[in-house]
């Protein structure tokens, strides 16, 4: 079997040779070596992608295996592929992950990653999450603690938060800015908003 990588990612047919598994095995691997190679954080990382029809599905399966792994997640949405490499290194994130198959076919994608920065993963450090894509790890289950997020990065506002979103396009669209514009996903609040009691109109 040749390298899973190649000059520009993981690329294949959309849940053909590119599956949901092995999106999210990848992104289970980078959570695992962006960890090792700096505990003094929980890993961050910001994910795009563009709009094909399997972007979607992969987008979740690449959440799912970074956020199951301990990591943080600033999903984006879609965006161009130059946009996640410079809200990569704007943020501060540890790594960005663009779901797009560039020029190639529609029904083709691709699982592009960024290092801190905003640059191009170094071959060397694919070589390591490729070799770590079948082992055995211990899952978190929120039961220890993590350190802080890394510095100038929002602080979630529960445990339980893992995933960050622009939310672009509804109601609950903060205003933009380097640490007003994530809005936190997060279940209490929406359980607290839940328990009001509706307003009283007067005619």
């Amino acid at each position: 079997m040749g390298r899973l990588f190649g000059t520009d990612g993981v690329r294949g047919l959309g849940n053909g040779d590119l599956t949901p598994e092995l999106a999210l095995s990848v992104a289970v691997a980078a959570a695992h070596v962006l960890a090792e190679s700096d505990g003094s954080h929980r890993p961050v990382a910001v994910v795009g992608r563009d709009p094909r029809a399997s972007g979607e599905m992969l987008e979740a399966a690449v959440i799912a295996g970074l956020t199951s792994a301990g990591a943080d997640v600033l999903r984006v949405g879609v965006l161009p592929t130059p946009a996640v490499a410079h809200l990569t290194a704007d943020t501060g994130a540890d790594l960005g992950v663009m779901l797009s198959a560039s020029h190639n076919p529609m029904p083709d994608n691709g699982v592009k990653l960024f290092a801190r920065g905003g640059a191009k993963l170094p071959d060397q450090i694919e070589d390591q999450i490729e070799a770590r894509l079948a082992e055995a790890w211990q899952r978190p289950t929120g039961s220890g603690n993590w350190p802080a997020p890394p510095t100038g990065m929002p602080a979630t506002c529960c445990a339980t938060c893992r995933i960050r979103s622009t939310a672009c396009g509804s109601s609950s669209t903060a205003r933009t800015g380097p640490r007003r514009w994530w809005r936190p996903t997060c279940w209490r609040r929406q359980e607290r908003r839940s328990s009001r009691s509706p307003r009283r109109r007067t005619v």
